[in-house]
């Protein structure tokens, strides 16, 4: 919600300067997310007067203007602007001025040969209007030389707070008023609603046959108005929050929103045709909003009709067809109360917002529906002329006040804040509650959120200042604190220090991404029918695209290595049309691993098996069982064909994949070199057995471990994970690990097979092993070998 300084000081009467006022707000929950002034952009442009103008020897369109900037010393310009003239004044900008458009810096230039000094400002190139046809013409008696900014009274900050959904009451600055006025920061002063009781009767019947979408529909009609540009000082304040001014109707209309966050709509009278009705559409019934889209509407919404068919997607946006132009002279006004359920649902299936669904969705003021109408009136009447006819009144807003009977000791009770009865009272009264001797307690109609007295307590305390609530710890329990982390809390836990503990830095990314992107990991089980913005619209099936947009901003700035991980969840579709979510770990690695060394003086680049060095790392930091992880080949369609594999509990169960990223998504990334990647599954690690509480003995062996080396002659295509576990498991008693060593083809093997070595490592328990011994262990290794079609070399 934006609004200007001298707009909310229209409502409060305050001596409070700009900081004191922001830092009110923030204290009262009405967090300001930026301040703007128009005059700081504006510094360097003045009130200037053209002396005289004469053609550009080297150029039909542009012109060499001598221009009085108020200094006594004229400078010349060169400008293209048709209307430039002498006589004129306008704004022009000095040297090093800075225009707002495009930021460019003014400097002294030789344009077609002639210098020119600054220049001569359109209403485009300073963003206080569309017109780029000619230069600024100011009244002739503007000050020559006075800071532009200064004489058109722009020198007013806007303000942008965040309104959050309970606050419908602050979605106008009327009400933001009245909360600084409630933490004394001034006096409220309400606007002035004047009685306009109308000279005819309304010709037009206004009815409601949607109760439950439209409880209430007011309207009355305005004869012989004279459309046109809204004043000033109105435009002045429209602009100032980013609206466009359009006309004085709609104007109008906009102002009374901003001002007093009720939504209105006026239409075209000459463009209606019999009764004006809000009633639920029909089926197959389509209208062109005012935003030029087409939209189908469905007998659960709520419109505004006439006999020729719809005119308004209540609530939410007008119709292209019945909107006011300038030709029009005789207006209907709409002031309607619409179900903010209601409403909401109707924009979500519509997919269309707008600033009057913001506030109907979270609730305006039902009591607010004369006097809104009757403020609406006035200003067409005061800014178009014309004569109002009797107000019809379709249907009863729900006007029924809350009631609820408060103790003040419930401050401090539950809020840990001691304040007087007296303050409290005071602080309700000028929030618009109405208190009596007994306290009880009315709710004023525009406060939607109210339902009870922990409500009224937050209110104390808020315009009390939430920075003034103490400190307060919680009792502590007595005895030892039971766990309260889940196992897969813990797991998480676990895994994302040893991740920053291995050099990885943590990545934080959205849960959606493009469709675009979800393509390129195989499309994603669900797509969000309202999403923040089109890059995120589908829940992510996988971790890597956002690990990968965010590997590529970093080399982007200049990173010579990426090393991210994150940890998130995945996103499913199960059968039943339920969702799964799967808690994931994903890791990207992409530029150098190390930099250029004197033994090679070449950089060295990350490759399949640094991500597998890793996601074993994390597997075992995670809790899952890496002696017993067998290796699969291939780990799918986004890695790199042979450079990639599995992490598997038996042939089914994955716990992580891992490889060389697949060319095709390297390049969709934008990604340069080689990228490794790597997802651990950490919902598919299995769960500990609880043996119980006692860990056994650690007994460290009497005797010295001894190592054994066989090679084997293997088929090609056999995994050397598959003979490491096959050796391994020769003697389970005797045998206590097993490595793979070295790989050798070439020379000596024939084609089709390879040369695997592996070390074994022996454990004798209570006595040394024999030589007997010995050769029965090395047999029983070739012969487990021989099994998986191995020869052992001679």
């Amino acid at each position: 919600m934006k609004f200007s300084l001298s707009w909310l000081t229209y409502y409060l009467d305050t001596q409070a300067d700009l900081d004191t006022i922001l830092k009110t707000l923030n204290a009262i929950g009405l967090e300001v997310e930026g301040v703007e002034n128009p005059a700081e952009k504006l510094s360097g442009f003045k009130v200037a007067k053209v002396l005289t103008a004469a053609p550009h020897p080297q150029a039909d369109k542009l012109q060499v203007l001598t221009v009085d900037q108020g200094d006594g010393n004229p400078l010349q310009v060169v400008c293209g602007a048709p209307n430039a003239r002498a006589g004129l004044v306008g704004v022009f900008g000095v040297e090093g001025a800075v225009v707002p458009a495009n930021g460019m810096v003014l400097r002294k230039a030789a344009i077609r040969g002639v210098e020119s000094n600054g220049m001569m400002c359109s209403t485009r190139e300073l963003e206080l209007g569309d017109d780029h046809d000619g230069i600024i013409e100011l009244p002739a008696d503007a000050p020559v030389g006075a800071a532009f900014a200064d004489y058109a009274k722009l020198d007013d900050p806007v303000i942008d707070i965040s309104v959050t959904p309970n606050r419908q009451d602050c979605m106008g600055v009327m009400g933001i008023a009245r909360d600084l006025a409630a933490a004394g920061l001034g006096v409220f002063k309400p606007v002035d609603v004047p009685a306009i009781a109308g000279d005819y009767p309304c010709p037009v019947e206004i009815r409601t046959d949607d109760p439950a979408g439209c409880p209430a529909f007011y309207g009355r009609v305005i004869r012989g108005v004279k459309n046109g540009p809204s004043p000033e000082w109105m435009q002045a304040r429209l602009k100032a929050i980013g609206q466009r001014p359009i006309s004085a109707l709609v104007d109008c209309t906009n102002y009374l929103m901003f001002a007093c966050g009720r939504p209105a709509h006026a239409y075209d009278l000459a463009k209606l045709s019999g009764p004006v009705v809000a009633r639920r559409a029909l089926e197959g019934e389509r209208m062109t909003a005012l935003n030029g889209k087409d939209y189908a509407l469905t007998p659960d919404m709520t419109v505004i009709a006439d006999d020729a068919g719809v005119h308004d997607i209540a609530g939410i946006m007008g119709g292209e067809h019945s909107g006011c132009a300038d030709g029009t002279t005789d207006v209907l006004l709409e002031i309607a109360y619409f179900t903010p359920e209601h409403i909401a649902r109707t924009g979500q299936a519509l997919q269309l917002t707008s600033d009057a669904r913001t506030r109907f969705e979270r609730g305006v003021d039902p009591a607010f529906l004369d006097d809104a109408l009757n403020l609406l009136t006035d200003l067409i009447l005061q800014t178009c002329g014309g004569s109002a006819s009797e107000v019809v009144r379709a249907g009863e807003p729900p006007v029924a006040r809350r009631n609820f009977s408060y103790d003040p000791a419930q401050t401090l009770k539950i809020a840990g804040v001691d304040l007087a009865a007296d303050a409290q009272h005071a602080i309700l009264e000028k929030l618009g509650f109405e208190v009596s001797a007994d306290w009880a307690i009315a709710v004023p109609t525009w406060r939607r959120d109210i339902d009870g007295a922990a409500d009224i307590v937050e209110e104390v305390v808020r315009i009390h200042g939430l920075g003034n609530v103490p400190s307060t710890p919680l009792p502590r329990a007595p005895g030892v604190a039971k766990p309260t982390a889940t196992p897969d809390q813990l797991t998480e836990r676990r895994a994302r220090r040893a991740a920053a503990a291995r050099g990885l830095s943590e990545a934080i990314n959205w849960s959606f991404i493009s469709e675009k992107e979800a393509a390129s990991v195989g499309g994603g089980d669900w797509t969000l029918a309202n999403p923040i913005s089109e890059d995120l619209k589908v829940m992510r099936p996988s971790l890597l695209p956002g690990l990968l947009s965010a590997a590529r901003r970093n080399m982007d700035r200049g990173a010579a290595s990426v090393r991210l991980f994150e940890i998130g969840r995945r996103y499913f579709r199960a059968e039943d049309g339920s969702s799964i979510e799967k808690l994931t770990l994903g890791i990207v690695m992409a530029g150098e691993k190390s930099p250029r060394g004197w033994q090679t003086g070449k950089a060295r680049s990350f490759d399949a098996f640094d991500a597998k060095a890793e996601a074993l790392a994390l597997l075992g930091a995670a809790g899952a069982p890496v002696a017993n992880l067998q290796m699969f080949g291939e780990a799918g369609g986004n890695y790199h064909p042979g450079q990639s594999g599995t992490l598997r509990l038996g042939p089914k169960t994955v716990l992580a994949e891992y490889g060389v990223l697949h060319p095709a998504l390297t390049k969709a990334f934008d990604l340069g070199g080689t990228v490794v990647v790597a997802q651990l599954f950490l919902d598919a690690i299995p769960a500990k057995r609880r043996t119980g509480f006692m860990r056994a003995p650690y007994a460290p062996p009497a005797l010295q471990a001894i190592t054994r080396d066989f090679a084997f002659l293997v088929p090609e295509a056999l995994e050397a994970d598959a003979l490491v576990r096959a050796v391994k498991g020769a003697d389970k008693k005797s045998i206590v690990d097993a490595r793979l060593f070295d790989l050798f083809t070439g020379a000596g093997v024939e084609p089709g097979m390879k040369s695997l070595a592996v070390e074994i490592t022996l454990q004798p328990g209570e006595k040394s092993f024999t030589e007997e011994e010995l050769a029965g262990i090395s047999a029983a290794v070739v012969k487990a070998a021989e099994k998986l079609g191995g020869v052992l070399r001679g």
